[in-house]
């Protein structure tokens, strides 16, 4: 199956994507910087799903700069979701590497289209 990292520090958000992926993905999620480092570390991801907000040391803009340095994690799709809706902070969403700028709330449906147009898109 599938693997999918869900970095949100919001337990209502982490269990409301687990159920909307769950039939799809084996997920992992984490809720601060330091719980990401564990995870991404160990796993590899198919997609990542980020917050901007965390709790730790950083936020979800600064991990996915240090994720597309990696070379394993270069080309893994990242969606940036986040009640941060803000132009300027979408600008600086795709800036840092995210592939998708999603403001929440965002529709389930809408949600699992962003997921597989992002993989479809990964395949070719």
């Amino acid at each position: 199956m599938k693997k999918m990292l869900v970095v949100e520090d919001d337990d209502l958000s982490q269990k409301m994507l687990k159920k909307i992926f769950s039939k799809d993905f084996d997920i992992d999620c984490c809720n601060s910087s330091e719980e990401f480092y564990d995870k991404y570390n160990n796993v590899r991801y198919e997609i990542i799903i980020m917050d901007i907000s965390l709790k730790g040391s950083k936020h979800g803009l600064d991990l996915i700069k240090e994720i597309r340095f990696l070379p394993l994690y270069a080309k893994t799709p990242i969606i940036c979701l986040t009640a941060h809706a803000r132009a300027k902070t979408r600008m600086e969403a795709i800036e840092s590497g995210s592939d998708l700028f999603i403001a929440k709330p965002v529709s389930n449906q809408d949600l699992k289209d962003a997921v597989s147009s992002l993989l479809n898109m990964k395949l070719r």
